[in-house]
């Protein structure tokens, strides 16, 4: 009741303020739209350009404004504005802009300029955001190494998230947020300019593909909430919004070469333009690296297309193609013994992970009048994973015997995937009770299938090589998914302060499976078919143009998955009646700037995960089944304060300051163990920190910039018996808390050279984030020691 009283509180505490609405449209010197470009008020307000270069800010608080546009990276001020006190509507008309403009040299406030995080605005493209917790992380507007692909430097300003650094090369993000499990994202629905990325969204969510990051343009995260428009997964949506323009000419090129300890070498390069109705852009981006640690070399290309086409006024068709090659030598882990004598020390030099991935998409948007609004995006993915390596514990050595030093047989596992898919969204705008309402439904059709072995007598070289001795598998199984969905979200404004947007999801899923393990037939042809329905609520208060509050309940769904059925060993049983995991996330938070000075993100967050499959021991047998359930409650909270504005001298350059920190308590509030004297009642969840803090200083003086990052996690366990002591293969066992520290440096010259340079984790510090089973352990996983880079950009 506490929190309703505060809610009820500051929802009639503005109740005298009046806002209104600034519109306009832009145009080109041939009285062309300019679509899809951003639009800024000074205020912290931000929209796009719809197909017809129309734009609008909604609920905006009298005043004086400063408008602003930004192409190619520049914030360029087109107009100041008033809003007096009795106008509803100020209607700005037709403002024309040159397509020349970015070749000005202007002038401006650099408070003005986008932040390094943002919010997502009520709508966009065609989704409800209003009410959900969310960040966005602009890429450009940092000092991150963004050529290694450094987690912890990129989601620095979101705070919770927990990343698992054991893959120096940075080819596979292991993120999540909540208590949830990093390993390759499997709790985030994982996206690309909206549309599925990962193997299998149901049936194996695992993301192994991960886009170049200096490729993006900016990356999505919702929290939970985002389930009823994205998916069930209880973590939310990761989406990666790539780089699809580089200037408005007809040709730019831009490239960036980077050189960094270890052997470190990438190179980032990208062409793009626009001529008439056309527009065009690609890059492809090579990295390699011998690695920080011992027997970690890494090579991996990645390439994007993508073309577009303004048919009319009202339609633009789009389609783009994304493929990724990576091959990855993986050391294997360690003892915590061997990791306190040498964290780079590697006892695995025959282990290899390879990655080939292949996704087109095709897009249509159409804006069929200002009430309606649809796009349409098909997308499909061939995608090949394959491994080879001794997975026996690294207590073993890599031999058939001690004494003849010949190398043993190799464990081959393939997948091979197949999907394809189809999202429809349609925005609908209507009026009522004098206030604008938005209802925003989709319909959702997915198939796909994987194609899954084993093979235990693979070749006994040392480098990447799938030949077998024995064309035995030990595993051979086929899954299928088919998934069809439909989803809707209201926005009702109450008034030009308060919203609640209800919404539901509802899935049909079918799942096939037939094969072997070993010489026994597992689930042949069998077929699972569920329909569920999710619910949601979220509402939104305007306390003024910049600060609101926000609330969201909704539901969440993981079902039973492949790797679910899928025995580990021979002796592993697995509970025939196994259920989906079932839940819910809740969010209570206010967010917002003061006076361009503070930038906030204050929230509590509840989320109950019911029905967790896992695995315990029965008689020396591992037992699949529903465990329990897990309970997480925290705060999450993000404030950047920036003295330009307090100092407001130019000559001594901008400073900021930031925290990003999540405190929770993450444990099992119901355990399902038949097994009296394992009851993990009140147990911590494993592998999650109840700590985890970023912070940092930042500085810019004119085109340069520079900052100081700090990372501290707390310790976890890495199983939920919550064992302290580590067992004698280092697979389970406490993992430390830890502390590093990152610089990272940026000069831009006459807007077409740029030079980025750093250290990562300046005082060398040994720590690890995980402890493996499989690959690509097993055994404790050494993230990377201190490693330096050096990179030049040019645009032309």
């Amino acid at each position: 009741m506490k929190y309703h009283k505060i809610l009820i509180i500051l929802l009639f505490c503005w109740s005298s303020k009046v806002f209104g609405q600034i519109k306009g449209v832009l145009i080109d010197e041939f009285q062309q739209p300019l679509m899809h470009v951003q639009v800024f008020l000074n205020s912290g307000a931000q929209t796009n350009s719809n197909a017809k270069g129309e734009f609008v800010f909604n609920n905006i608080l009298p005043g004086t404004y400063q408008l602003s546009i930004q192409i190619q990276e520049q914030l360029i001020p087109i107009k100041t504005v008033t809003l007096s006190k009795n106008e509803i509507e100020l209607d700005l008309g037709k403002l024309i802009i040159s397509k020349n403009i970015q070749l000005k040299e202007v002038s401006i406030n650099e408070s003005l300029l986008p932040k390094t995080v943002e919010r997502m605005p009520e709508i966009r493209d065609n989704v409800i955001y209003a009410g959900k917790k969310n960040e966005v992380i602009r890429l450009n507007s940092g000092t991150a190494n963004l050529a290694q692909n450094n987690s912890r430097q990129i989601f620095a300003k979101v705070p919770g998230v927990q990343i698992w650094e054991s893959d120096g090369s940075g080819v596979q993000m292991g993120i999540a947020t909540r208590g949830l499990s990093p390993n390759r994202m499997w709790e985030f629905n994982t996206r690309q300019n909206g549309y599925d990325i990962a193997s299998d969204p149901f049936g194996y969510p695992e993301a192994y593909y991960t886009p170049s990051v200096e490729s993006l343009d900016r990356i999505e995260i919702i929290r939970g909430a985002a389930s009823l428009q994205y998916g069930a997964q209880f973590g939310g949506v990761v989406n990666y919004i790539k780089k699809q323009s580089i200037t408005q000419k007809k040709l730019s090129v831009e490239s960036t070469q980077t050189l960094g300890s270890n052997k470190m070498f990438s190179s980032f390069n990208a062409v793009g333009g626009t001529t008439g109705k056309w527009s065009y852009y690609a890059n492809i981006n090579y990295r390699r690296s011998d690695a920080w640690r011992q027997n970690n070399t890494y090579n991996t290309l990645n390439a994007y297309m993508h073309v577009a086409y303004q048919v009319n006024k009202k339609i633009k068709v789009s389609s783009e193609y994304s493929r990724m090659n990576q091959l990855v030598q993986q050391p294997g882990g360690l003892t915590d013994s061997l990791f306190r004598v040498d964290p780079k020390l590697s006892l695995r030099e025959r282990n290899w992970f390879n990655l080939n991935w292949n996704i087109p998409a095709v897009m249509m948007e159409y804006y069929i009048n200002p009430k309606h609004q649809l796009n349409i995006k098909t997308f499909g993915l061939i995608g090949f994973r394959s491994s080879i390596g001794n997975l026996n514990p690294i207590s073993q050595a890599d031999t058939i015997s001690s004494t003849s030093g010949l190398f043993s047989e190799r464990r081959i596992d393939v997948d091979a995937y197949k999907n394809i898919g189809m999202e429809v969204r349609h925005l609908y705008t209507y009026t009522l009770g004098k206030q604008k309402q938005n209802l925003a439904i989709g319909m959702r059709l997915f198939k796909g299938q994987t194609s899954r072995f084993r093979n235990l007598h693979g070749n006994t070289g040392s480098a990447y090589n799938l030949s077998v001795t024995n064309e035995e598998r030990v595993l051979d199984q086929q899954f299928t998914t088919y998934n069809a969905a439909i989803f809707a979200e209201q926005l009702f404004r109450l008034n030009s302060k308060w919203s609640i947007s209800p919404g539901f999801r509802f899935e049909h899923l079918e799942n096939t499976s037939q094969g072997n393990y070993t010489s026994t037939l597992i689930n042949p042809l069998s077929k699972s078919v569920r329909n569920f329905l999710l619910l949601g609520i979220g509402s939104e208060y305007k306390i003024n143009s910049n600060n609101q509050i926000y609330a969201n309940a909704t539901q969440a769904y993981r079902p039973v998955q492949f790797s679910d059925l899928t025995p580990g060993s021979s002796t592993d049983s697995i509970d025939q009646n196994l259920k989906d995991a079932k839940g819910y996330n809740i969010d209570l938070g206010v967010r917002g700037n003061i006076k361009k000075t503070i930038q906030y993100d204050i929230s509590a967050f509840y989320l109950l995960y019911d029905n967790r499959i896992g695995s315990y021991s029965i008689n020396n047998r591992t037992f699949r089944s529903n465990i329990g359930s897990s309970l997480n409650k925290g705060i999450e909270a993000y404030i950047e304060i920036s003295f330009g504005e307090i100092i407001k001298n130019k000559k001594i350059g901008n400073w900021s300051v930031f925290v990003s920190s999540t405190i929770q308590n993450p444990i099992y509030n119901k355990w399902n163990n038949p097994d009296p004297t394992k009851n993990l009642t009140n147990k911590k969840v494993e592998n999650a920190p109840q700590q985890i803090h970023r912070y940092g200083i930042n500085y810019q003086y004119k085109k340069m910039g520079m900052s100081l990052q700090g990372s501290y996690v707390g310790g976890t366990y890495s199983d939920a018996l919550n064992t302290y002591a580590a067992n004698s293969t280092s697979q389970i066992g406490y993992i430390p808390s830890y502390q590093v520290f990152d610089y990272n440096f940026k000069l831009k010259i006459k807007n077409q050279i740029q030079i980025n340079a750093g250290i990562n984790n300046i005082l060398n510090t040994a720590y690890f984030t995980r402890r493996g089973g499989g690959y690509p352990g097993p055994g404790l996983l050494p993230a990377e020691g201190r490693t330096a880079y050096f990179g030049l950009g040019i645009k032309i």
